[in-house]
């Protein structure tokens, strides 16, 4: 039975703080699964170094951020039920809409990830270098496979966040012993892991254009860090999240950074071949040249469960926060249904996986920066209500409190925004800069400000308690 009243579930239905950070874990890693065009694109020190500095800049003020804000406002819809507290309904709308879009683009992401590691088995799925299809045979069946993932991983969310939570701690075994196997391995040769520091020191040394290394290699390592909010907008669905919520956040964290940086580090001590660090070829082969064909087998498996993980966990958001909106009346009353038994809003779920496979058919390269972009835009307001519900909700309990007053707030604010002013300047002024990329940012800032006043009526009609 579907209801639009706001659900709560018993605690046996909710995510408990493991099964939590199998999902977090999820939502912004799922292993070092495409990392691999970095090491190609910049080499492998300025690689390294991108992956050891950026959640220091990145990661880092979005976890604090998000862990307190959860913590003290622990409800469906995270990220716009904060700035809606603590700006009014029309940034609220903005924070809504811009997430909404980039959410809808990453998404199909995965499912396309998927398939390329499904290619290690089936060579005649693969891209070529310039990410072209062999035939339009094998894009259709390319696009075939996408879509069984998106419909196993909706029947997976149908039963709520309990059942993705648990998927989510299996997934991680099968993601993490590869990666172990591989760090065993190539480090297990003798002198093995001395060469490795020496690639990459030697490799520092190189001088490269700043520039042209952030316009490579920015994009990528953001979008790969990026997602500590989103993380949020399921808040309803947790056991304790004031306890759960920050001890999740922050020991994902610190998995992601090790996920990424030491199987880089040995990966590079196996090759530096930069057509073997690439989206078609990657962890399978490097795996296979550590130990033999046989680990490259289980990379191309652990690949693709991350794959279908990273998908599964985050439809498990993205299907909560157009929900979110429609309750407020921003969005079509239809999106507000949600089941009273699973707490699943899944007209919402529906329209989310609808999207994803229409757009599972293209190819994502440049949408990367677009992805960034308007996630940074829509992080730059939750950091406005940070420091807003400072000022004007001192009382407001904190379970989690981010240490260092507000020095430390105001560097939390604008490292983040730094890295995210870079990467535009990188996008718009680089070799590779696409016209279109900005275009299409700016079409949906105005489509957010269009939506807030077509839907200002209705939604203080019907939600009169909601004010500016």
């Amino acid at each position: 039975m579907l209801t639009t009243r706001e659900i709560h579930l018993p605690r046996s239905r909710r995510l408990d703080l493991f099964p939590l950070i199998g999902v977090i874990f999820f939502i912004v890693c799922g292993g070092a699964y495409g990392l691999e065009p970095l090491v190609s694109a910049v080499g492998p020190g300025w690689a390294v170094l991108l992956v050891l500095v950026t959640p220091l800049l990145w990661s880092m003020p979005i976890a604090l951020m998000a862990a307190e804000l959860s913590s003290a406002m622990p409800a469906e819809g995270g990220y716009y039920v904060w700035v809606r507290t603590a700006m009014g309904r029309f940034w609220a709308v903005q924070e809504g809409w811009w997430t909404i879009c980039y959410m809808v683009v990453d998404l199909a992401v995965y499912p396309v990830l998927f398939v390329n590691y499904v290619a290690f088995f089936v060579p005649s799925l693969r891209l070529s270098e310039s990410g072209a299809v062999g035939s339009s045979s094998a894009w259709l069946t390319r696009w075939m496979i996408a879509v069984g993932v998106i419909v196993i991983a909706t029947a997976i969310n149908w039963r709520g966040a309990h059942a993705v939570g648990k998927s989510s701690v299996i997934s991680l075994a099968f993601v993490v012993v590869p990666f172990l196997l591989l760090i065993a391995f190539a480090f297990s040769r003798h002198g093995a892991a001395s060469h490795a520091v020496a690639i990459v020191a030697a490799d520092l040394r190189h001088q490269q254009s700043a520039k042209t290394l952030l316009a490579l290699g920015l994009g990528t390592v953001l979008w790969n860090y990026m997602g500590w909010d989103n993380t949020s907008t399921f808040a309803g669905e947790v056991n304790d999240p004031q306890r759960n919520y920050p001890r999740g956040i922050i020991l994902a964290l610190v998995m992601t950074i090790a996920a990424y940086v030491i199987p880089t580090i040995a990966g590079i001590a196996v090759t530096t071949d930069t057509s073997v660090w690439s989206e078609s070829r990657g962890w399978p082969e490097i795996g296979a040249l550590a130990a033999g064909p046989w680990l490259g087998i289980v990379f191309a498996v652990a690949a693709i469960v991350s794959a279908w993980s990273l998908f599964n966990s985050q439809l498990l958001y993205v299907s909560r926060l157009p929900y979110a909106m429609a309750l407020d009346r921003w969005l079509p009353s239809p999106l507000a249904s949600a089941s009273e038994t699973t707490g699943v809003p899944r007209v919402s779920l529906w329209v989310s996986c609808t999207v994803a496979a229409l757009l599972a058919a293209l190819s994502f390269g440049k949408l990367v920066v677009i992805d960034v972009l308007l996630y940074s835009a829509a992080l730059s307001l939750e950091f406005v209500a940070l420091i807003v519900l400072r000022r004007k909700r001192p009382d407001l309990r904190r379970p989690f409190r981010v240490p260092g007053g507000w020095v430390s707030i105001a560097l939390l604010t604008v490292a983040p925004m730094l890295c995210a002013v870079v990467l535009l300047f990188v996008s718009l002024t680089g070799e590779d800069a696409d016209p279109k990329q900005g275009a299409i940012v700016a079409a949906v800032i105005v489509t957010g400000i269009a939506l807030y006043f077509a839907r200002r009526k209705k939604a203080a009609s019907e939600s009169p308690e909601i004010t500016e």
